[in-house]
Parts: C-alpha cells; sequence; structure tokens
C-alpha cells in the first residue's frame, strides 16, 4: 500500500482489528509507521494505547470486551480468559471487590508478564477454551475457582461458590474435583467453604447458618432436603431438617419472602408444616452474623421443644 493511503482507508483498518484493537505490528505491516502509531495516542489524537504493543483506533473510553481483545492480542495465540470476566459471561454475580483486571490463563513455558489491567496466570493446566463466545474461555468451574482462589475474605468466595451452583449449574462434586486438581496457592478459603457447600448450603445464608448451628450441641440437621407427607405430596424444603425431633429451620430474609407473592408462599409453606405435625423456627439472615450466640440458643431452645412434643405424643399414643 502507498504510505500514507492506510489513513484514508479506515474501513479497511477496521476490518484488520479485533473491534477496533490492533496490535503495532499488524499496524507496521499495513504501512504504518511505528512511530506514527504511538503519535496517534498522544492526548488529542484519535487512537489510545491499551497495552505494550497493543492500540484501540478509538479515542473514548474502550468497552469491556476491547479491554479482553487487547488482553488476549497482548498475551498470544495460547492465551485464555478466566476469573470475573469468565463468570459473568455465565450470568453469575461477580463480588464487587474483585479488581477490574483481565484474568489470563497462558502455558508456563511462556514468558509473558501481567502489566496494566492484565495479570497473567501460568499454569501447566491449560484447559480446553470454550470459544462459543468468540473469546477462548476457560470452563467455568475452572474459571470460579481461580476467582476465588484470588480473594482472602470468606464472604465473596462464599457468594461465588453458591452462585456457581444456584445459576451456574455446577455441581459442588465438579468444584471439589476442580479444586483438588488445581493449585494449592489461594486455596485454604475456597475449601473452608466448599466443604459446607458439599454439605448442602446453597446460598450465604445457608453457610451462616451451618456456622450457627456448628455453635450448638445439636447432630447436623438434613440441609435442602425436601419433605413429603405419606401420599408423596410435597410439604416444603427447609434449609435444615431436623429430622429426629421433626423441626424445621428456615431462614427468612426480608427481600425474598416478604414481597407480597413470596409472603404469600411463605405462609402456605408454613400452613403445610403446621398440617404435617412438623415444627418450625424462622431466622433472619442478617442475625446469622449479628447476634450468632442467640440465635444458636433459640434453635436449641426449639430443637428441646420440639423433642419434648414428640415425645409427648409418643406417649399419648402409647
Amino acid at each position: 500500500m502507498r504510505i500514507g493511503a492506510w489513513a484514508r482507508d479506515h474501513e479497511a483498518l477496521q476490518e484488520l482489528s479485533r473491534g477496533g484493537v490492533i496490535t503495532v505490528a499488524r499496524l507496521e505491516a499495513f504501512g504504518v509507521p511505528r512511530r506514527t502509531c504511538y503519535r496517534r495516542c498522544r492526548p488529542g489524537q484519535p487512537w489510545q494505547r491499551l497495552l505494550p504493543g497493543v492500540l484501540l483506533l478509538d479515542s473514548s473510553r474502550p468497552t469491556r470486551r476491547q479491554l479482553v481483545d487487547g488482553a488476549l492480542l497482548y498475551a498470544g495465540p495460547d492465551a485464555i480468559v478466566t476469573g470475573a470476566d469468565v463468570c459473568r459471561y455465565h450470568g453469575l454475580r461477580v463480588p464487587r471487590t474483585t479488581s477490574g483486571q483481565v484474568h489470563l490463563l497462558v502455558p508456563e513455558p511462556c514468558k509473558i508478564a501481567s502489566t496494566g489491567y492484565v495479570l497473567i496466570e501460568r499454569t501447566r493446566r491449560m484447559p480446553q477454551p470454550d470459544l462459543d463466545s468468540g473469546v477462548p474461555m476457560a470452563p467455568l468451574v475452572r474459571a470460579v475457582l481461580d476467582e476465588c482462589r484470588r480473594f482472602s475474605d470468606r464472604d465473596p468466595v462464599r457468594a461465588l461458590l453458591t452462585d456457581s451452583v444456584q445459576r451456574g449449574g455446577l455441581s459442588p462434586a465438579a468444584l471439589a474435583g476442580e479444586l483438588e486438581g488445581g493449585s494449592n496457592r489461594g486455596s485454604a478459603v475456597p475449601r473452608e467453604v466448599l466443604r459446607d457447600v458439599l454439605r448442602g448450603a446453597r446460598s450465604v445464608a445457608e453457610i451462616d447458618a451451618m456456622a450457627v448451628w456448628r455453635r450448638t450441641s445439636l447432630p447436623e440437621p438434613r440441609w435442602n432436603h425436601a419433605l413429603h407427607d405419606p401420599s408423596g405430596r410435597y410439604i416444603g424444603k427447609p434449609d435444615a431438617y431436623f429430622e429426629e425431633v421433626e423441626l424445621a429451620w428456615e431462614i427468612d430474609s426480608y427481600d425474598f419472602h416478604f414481597a407480597k407473592e413470596q409472603y404469600a408462599n411463605t405462609l402456605d409453606r408454613n400452613a403445610r408444616y403446621a398440617a404435617a405435625g412438623i415444627a418450625f423456627v424462622q431466622t433472619l439472615p442478617s442475625r446469622m452474623r449479628s447476634e450468632p450466640r442467640l440465635v444458636a440458643a433459640e434453635v436449641t431452645a426449639a430443637y428441646l421443644a420440639a423433642a419434648a412434643r414428640l415425645e409427648a405424643r409418643r406417649e399419648r399414643h402409647a
């Protein structure tokens, strides 16, 4: 191409790029001098530098997809996106405390380093990428645990792991298998949280309930176990069920259970418990953290009352 002709062929430049993101090397091959590339990225000029050797052919704020494409062009053809971007693509709610970095996996021999908004992780366990989105992405189970390993606090790990089961459709066993097969770095908190998920917790509130239960001397309940009457009709699926005394423990939040429709459903559920002779105790999720000792005492008292009631009923029928 004749020198300078590229400046009049904007469509050709866009076609060479990935949504406006392009490497300096590719621009040079198209006929754009290297110094011109960087001169056009100065303040007030039409382009901008995203990463070393990677430019955006626009001066406006880059989209998330452009940032991801820029990271992949920077890291090379073997790089795979993992972590928060994959989780969001699958509809998971990623905790806000995560950084805005694009997390990439690259083969261990790769010498590319983290820079700017790109986090490079070298690994011997490169997964087979999913290309459905047009971006090479790690499988969801790998991405979830890669993200969890970046946290030292339990709360974001609890939120993401339970959401990956509830919303993402991952099985606790698959998460456990991936965690065991992966790096030990940063795995302590995910391992701790996953133990409760394997017990049956499907929300942060239920993990908190398990922590409260451990404050008691009560036997372990059945977590998220569906109850049916002798004829097979559905009664309910309490967060915890102490089968030996027929006591259901429900973690009922204002946000869900006391909206108009959910409130009616809660009343129906409680009526089914009563009709089936099942005692129940209800707790707000916030109290699990603000008053754990008091909640533990309340659940213990409800357990003892349910045990006494069941014993009295047995004596009447003896």
